[in-house]
């Protein structure tokens, strides 16, 4: 385990130094080929330079975002040799192999729970032309439509652990937990006493986290001490596999925990003390989550045992073990549960349905996101949507965890500006809750950001809830938020200096690896 774990570390170096060793290797060449070779030097490297833009007509004729593409041909047609390396190691659409990910199918649905969905569906769309026409391409897609579900919103992370760790006591059958970050502190110990208890119980309890989400975040001996409490850990993307393939891009982003196949969280909000702002980064983290209870608990359950599975993983019983024992009672509004990855590439559901929830949007359209780098589709429905006449707001940090990340975001805000979007900086600190509250009958609460890695790299997941309470709960959130907030202006943009500015627009260029 302790060579593992140093391994680990130094794939990590590696990996985080290859861009540059790359770029290193663009230089070198060239000046090894003008020293050595001289006269033909320029010829040789006219073939490299020939080769690189032959690798970025292949990009072009890709399907897929644009942007991302535009950003690869760039970095081949300027630097050949270092965009043909990371093209090789990132860029290709075998992303399955790269990661070691079995071909998993989705866990197969009842018929009962497929004529169920239909029949939701079909309810939902009586109530709301638009909302149906989001949940069938949702449905065709994979995740069906539950009722008889209730849910609660949580915008403060330490009331979020508290409900959570109290459902976690009440674990009679199984426990999945799949988070990007299981950082070792207060918040996990509490957590960690509750699963060792449980598993002595007698409920299986399954553990997925990303390997380089945790890198400095979990130590051997914590990793050690949770395997030896008979919890089944599997690890995403493994670092000391990868010393030589590097493909640390792709994470495990998803923040899920399912309880016996009845009680399901979500969110923005991963296992560490910040979360709960035990300890201070970036002001006061502002976060969210969701608990769904019901029959939409399953749609969650089902994403972790296909990722399990993925991971090359079994379960100690049949898939139908894990599902609710309870019948549950009539309740009003709709759910449905929903997940993404890079293996969808070029498909991906949830900018799809980003877009839609924009789209439909006929008053009003709030949205949380920590990052902000989307494709130019996006950006023009947000400024079409407050061309309407919708209410469009977006609300952002205004202490940032990434100012790189912050500096992208900018370029994009003077358009939002010009078309009438609302841009509210959270001035007490890092606000990194991910949602989306559409004409207060729709809302999505998930580990979505509105960047490229979320639509592109990342395994990521969210729910949907239709006229359900949750979502005047959100809006209650959100209507604080906005209170300790400053209105970001277009003269505070257009005050940028220059050299801010160019540095943004070059960056702008690399969000894709941002």
């Amino acid at each position: 385990m302790t060579s593992e774990r140093i391994e680990r570390k130094i794939s990590a170096a590696t990996s985080i130094s290859m861009c540059a060793l790359t770029v290193l290797a663009q230089i070198a060449t060239t000046l090894l080929l003008t020293h050595f070779l001289q006269e033909k030097a320029s010829y040789v490297y006219g073939l490299l330079e020939l080769a690189g833009a032959l690798t970025a007509i292949r990009v072009y004729q890709r399907s897929g975002s644009p942007s991302y593409k535009l950003a690869w041909m760039c970095l081949l047609m300027v630097l050949p040799v270092a965009g043909m390396i990371l093209f090789c190691l990132w860029g290709g659409t075998h992303q399955a192999k790269q990661l070691s990910l079995r071909k998993v199918p989705p866990i197969p649905q009842r018929e009962s729970q497929k004529m169920a969905s239909e029949t939701n569906l079909s309810r939902l769309r009586r109530q709301s032309a638009s909302w149906g026409r989001l949940a069938s391409y949702l449905q065709k897609k994979g995740f069906p439509v539950y009722r008889n579900t209730s849910a609660r919103y949580f915008g403060d992370g330490g009331a979020f652990f508290d409900d959570l760790i109290a459902h976690l006591e009440k674990a009679e059958h199984s426990i999945f937990m799949e988070y990007y970050i299981l950082a070792e502190g207060q918040i996990w110990d509490r957590i960690f006493r509750v699963l060792k208890e449980r598993a002595v119980a007698g409920v299986e309890v399954y553990l997925i986290f990303d390997d380089f989400g945790n890198l400095t975040r979990l130590t051997d001996d914590t990793l050690q001490e949770i395997q030896n409490a008979g919890i089944e850990v599997g690890v995403f993307n493994p670092v000391h596999r990868y010393v030589n393939r590097i493909y640390f891009n792709y994470r495990d982003h998803r923040k899920i925990t399912v309880i016996d196949g009845r009680v399901a969280y979500t969110g923005g909000i991963n296992i560490a003390d910040e979360y709960a702002n035990l300890i201070v980064r970036f002001g006061h983290w502002k976060d969210s989550g969701v608990r769904i209870e019901g029959e939409g608990a399953w749609g969650f359950a089902a994403q972790f045992m296909q990722m399990w599975k993925m991971l090359g993983r079994t379960f100690a019983n049949e898939d139908d073990y894990y599902r609710s024992r309870q019948e549950e009672p009539e309740s009003p509004g709709f759910c449905q549960p929903f997940a993404d990855g890079p293996l969808n590439n070029p498909d991906n559901p949830i900018e799809e349905t980003y877009l839609q929830l924009i789209a439909s949007a006929k008053h009003m359209l709030y949205l949380t996101s920590p990052y902000y780098a989307v494709e130019e589709s996006m950006q023009q429905a947000l400024c079409i949507a407050a061309d309407a006449g919708v209410d469009v707001r977006l609300l952002v940090p205004a202490v940032p965890d990434k100012k790189y990340a912050y500096m992208v975001a900018e370029t994009y805000w003077g358009q939002l500006l010009e078309h009438g979007v609302k841009i509210y900086k959270y001035t007490p600190g890092f606000l990194h809750a991910k949602s989306v509250l559409v004409d207060r009958e729709v809302a999505l609460v998930g580990s979505t950001n509105m960047d490229y890695r979320t639509f592109q790299l990342h395994y990521e997941c969210g729910v949907l809830m239709y006229h359900m309470s949750a979502v005047e709960e959100l809006l209650e959130d959100m209507d604080d938020v906005m209170a300790q907030s400053t209105l970001y202006t277009m003269e505070e943009w257009q005050k940028r200096s220059w050299l801010r500015r160019m540095v943004a627009s070059l960056l702008r260029l690399g969000a894709i690896w941002l």
